[in-house]
């Protein structure tokens, strides 16, 4: 039986098991594959991690808001 404390447990932030979630192509990002990190830095900035978008989207590095409403149609 999960309790409480099982629920709120922090995810593994830094871990080879990330890569198959992580699709930025910004070779040089120091942030791969860290997604608490990741997370943290483009909130920061008023964006959203590679993840939130498809191929074509992310290719863009545009990771804005209205990129990803661009993405859905809207």
């Amino acid at each position: 039986m999960r309790n409480n404390y099982d629920i709120l447990m922090p995810m593994e932030c830094i871990s080879g098991s990330n890569e198959k979630y992580c699709n930025c192509t910004y070779s040089s990002c120091e942030r791969k594959n860290k997604c608490c990190e990741c997370l943290h830095y483009h909130r920061k900035n008023g964006e959203l991690p590679a993840c939130f978008f498809n191929a074509k989207f992310e290719r863009t590095y545009d990771r804005s808001l209205e990129n990803l409403f661009k993405m859905h149609g809207r």
